[in-house]
């Protein structure tokens, strides 16, 4: 009996243990991270733009923070249980506990559902403006992308990087709702290009799990050497969207400049046909960077130089 028993306390354990991890898979925790910091990038410029203490608005900022983690997390949740099938068939993503069983239908959709009306109240609270991009992001992410385009176009991509290009807005919105300024806008031009030859790499690198999936991805439906062709023409869009940022800052319209060329260079120099799993992997990682860098960059140049004011 005490070797029973001791079994099942360590199962209760156990059990215990991994909830805090099906929360955070279901609400997609990394992708949260990524999309605060775009966040935060455009609060950031918002800061310096209007001149704006950060102690003045730390309420906002906080709030912003929390808010814009429970909407993007719901629409992490929405995704996973509206993919569900498609899930089930790839590698990467058939252990999601909306595939495995461990979230179901009505557990997900009440946990969407709370922390969306949470995450819009506390947007809401820091700026009416906020919570309507908040609102905006999950709503073209949910219904554009996963329940439509995604399984219908090659072009799934660009729609989906509508949603992606919210997260700044959100953050700027934060400390004004005034949208006249091309300082946001760059930043929102940037992420727009910045995602297709992202997600061009992941999808290349799963390119057999999207066929099997029947996801029509670029590279699945129209092949890896149009994917190859339109990763560069996006790339050279890019490189001369860094100038946007000139009339900003000219270090950070150089940086930019700089680490995109890198990735230009990076694309067409290590290119080979027979070997696309690893260029899509090296493309990959330094999409990561590039947009990395161009953040902090921009996160620093708003911070330091408002404070110094």
């Amino acid at each position: 009996m005490k070797t029973l028993n001791n079994g099942s306390q360590t199962n209760i354990s156990l059990e215990y243990s991994s909830i805090p991890k099906v929360f955070f898979d279901t609400i997609k925790i990394g992708i949260i991270k990524s999309n605060l910091i775009a966040m935060f990038a455009g609060l950031s410029l918002a800061l310096y733009v209007f001149n704006a203490s950060i102690l003045a608005n730390i309420v906002p900022i906080f709030l912003s923070f929390i808010g814009s983690s429970l909407i993007i997390g719901a629409a992490g949740v929405f995704n996973n249980l509206y993919d569900r099938d498609i899930d089930a068939i790839m590698e990467r993503t058939k252990t999601r506990p909306t595939v495995t069983g461990r979230v179901d239908t009505k557990s997900g959709l009440i946990l969407g559902i709370a922390i969306t009306i949470i995450g819009g109240i506390m947007l809401y609270i820091a700026s009416p403006s906020a919570a309507v991009f908040g609102i905006l992001g999950l709503l073209l992410y949910v219904f554009p992308y996963t329940m439509w385009t995604k399984r219908t176009t090659i072009y799934n991509t660009e729609v989906g990087s509508l949603s992606g290009a919210v997260p700044p807005l959100i953050g700027w919105a934060a400390i004004s709702p005034e949208l006249g300024h091309f300082e946001i806008w760059a930043l929102v031009v940037t992420m727009l290009l910045w995602q297709m030859p992202h997600f061009y790499g992941i999808a290349i690198r799963r390119f057999d799990e999207y066929k099997a999936a029947g996801v029509p991805m670029l590279p699945v439906v129209k092949g890896i050497r149009r994917t190859y062709i339109q990763t560069n023409v996006y790339l050279v869009l890019l490189l001369i969207s860094s100038f946007l940022f000139w009339p900003m800052s000219p270090l950070v319209a150089i940086v930019a400049f700089l680490v995109t060329l890198a990735w230009l260079i990076l694309s067409v120099a290590t290119f080979d046909r027979e070997q696309t799993e690893k260029w899509s992997k090296r493309m990959f990682i330094f999409s990561i960077n590039h947009i990395t860098i161009i953040f902090l960059v921009i996160i620093a140049y708003s911070l330091i130089a408002q404070m110094m004011r």
